[in-house]
């Protein structure tokens, strides 16, 4: 009879040398473009989780200034969407330094999906 107790479940935790990228990558787009340098020597599955989750971050903020254009909507409308891609991006690094994939709220695993293969 074997003994399922015994059975590993959760991951093991991340090493220093594993997050760093994961890290990296929240830290400003050069930050980001830095993690993509350093994920390309030695690739980890944290790094290229966290290395999609801020891709799509990014993308995100840029795709915003389409909100711009929408007289009175768009402006009032932009400061929560900058309100709730700020609360990401502290989740998405506490996550990093913790050494968790943990998608960022909402928008988190929609990115995952977006950028499946991206970074592996």
């Amino acid at each position: 009879m074997e003994n399922t107790t015994s059975a590993q479940t959760t991951p093991p935790p991340a090493t220093g040398e594993d997050k760093t990228v994961a890290i990296v990558a929240y830290l400003t787009l050069i930050g980001f473009i830095a993690a993509i340098i350093i994920h390309s020597n030695k690739k980890t599955k944290l790094g290229a989780y966290h290395l999609r989750q801020m891709l799509g971050w990014i993308l995100s903020m840029f795709a915003v200034i389409i909100l711009i254009i929408i007289p009175f909507l768009g402006w009032i409308l932009i400061p929560f969407f900058y309100l709730f891609m700020l609360i990401c991006w502290i989740m998405g690094l506490i996550a990093a330094i913790s050494g968790e994939m943990k998608p960022m709220p909402l928008v988190g695993p929609m990115y995952q999906k977006w950028f499946g293969t991206t970074f592996d």
